[in-house]
């Protein structure tokens, strides 16, 4: 396997590796013509007993003599390691419950358990470059945080830092894709984002924005725990071609949020205009007035704000 290959397997960056080669000698052992690693089962199985036992709090060159030794069963430094809650990353065999998903899944996953912040940083921008914004949270991003949820539910609270972490590298990298893919389009009118009143998991939210933006279409994020008067006061100011709402629970307003955004004209006396409403979340699938206004996936969506965008 190629680096890059291995980094995305064991969620670890590509220069972490190159600086364990150079620091520790625990790289590959071959090299091909122009200098190009290549890294065999046998050194990746080095590399991820490294990896685990720098997680259980192992200095890094001890952890890389261990892992050249390759001990078979359980080597004198996990021998001196301290007991569960003495330091290590949350428990039992670091990993979250994510079944079968891409390979790219499981490294980020690896490196969030691991806490390594700078990995899960590289690798969401290079699953996002590669992919797209629609790919990468469906298949990667979004897997991985609901794996990191279901762990800490089950897991009496314990891996509760592993998904704040993982939370708020996944919107900074969001934020960080701004460059359409397609040329804006020119004579629609900003499509507004926000999540209903009270509600504040707007992760979802900020991937419709990220991949909105990649498509080239002008869009207004307003943030979680958005109040029904400041969204009205915003479709007059904004004159919208679409609002979208999200929300996780189910919203207490749901009637006020349509009547806020439907309820309101905008533009010149005499040619009026009015805002739809889309609605997207767990929270709106009992919600009676949402009806055919809900969006039940990132890309199903964007189809639909497409359709409802069309001349």
């Amino acid at each position: 396997m190629s680096t890059g290959t291995v980094a995305q397997r064991l969620g670890v960056a590509a220069a972490t590796l190159r600086s364990w080669e150079r620091r520790y000698a625990i790289g590959p052992a071959v090299r091909v013509a122009g200098k190009h690693r290549r890294w065999l089962p046998e050194d990746i199985a080095r590399l991820e007993e490294m990896c685990h036992l720098t997680a259980r709090g192992v200095p890094p060159a001890e952890a890389a003599r261990a892992a050249r030794v390759k001990v078979a069963g359980t080597s004198k430094v996990e021998k001196d390691v301290p007991a569960a809650g003495a330091g290590q990353t949350p428990g039992g065999p670091a990993t979250l419950p994510l079944g079968p998903v891409r390979a790219e899944c499981r490294g980020l996953a690896r490196a969030a358990v691991r806490l390594d912040g700078e990995a899960v940083e590289a690798l969401l921008d290079q699953a996002i470059e590669d992919h797209g914004c629609v790919v990468a949270w469906e298949e990667i991003i979004a897997p991985t945080l609901h794996a990191a949820g279901r762990k800490w539910a089950s897991a009496g609270e314990r891996y509760i830092e592993v998904e704040h972490l993982l939370s708020w590298l996944v919107s900074s990298a969001l934020r960080r894709r701004r460059k359409p893919l397609r040329p804006t389009r020119e004579g629609v009118g900003p499509i507004v984002l926000a999540c209903a009143p009270g509600e504040l998991h707007s992760l979802p939210l900020e991937a419709l924005w990220a991949a909105l933006t990649e498509r080239g279409l002008p869009v207004k994020m307003f943030g979680p725990a958005f109040p029904v008067d400041a969204l009205r006061e915003a479709v007059r100011r904004v004159g919208p071609s679409l609002v979208v709402v999200w929300a996780q629970g189910r919203p207490t307003t749901a009637a006020d949020l349509v009547t806020a955004v439907e309820g309101v004209e905008w533009g010149v006396r005499g040619a009026r205009s009015h805002t739809a409403l889309l609605v997207a979340g767990p929270g709106w699938t009992s919600v009676p007035q949402a009806g055919t206004r809900r969006l039940t996936a990132l890309r199903s969506g964007l189809d639909l704000i497409e359709q409802r965008l069309a001349p």
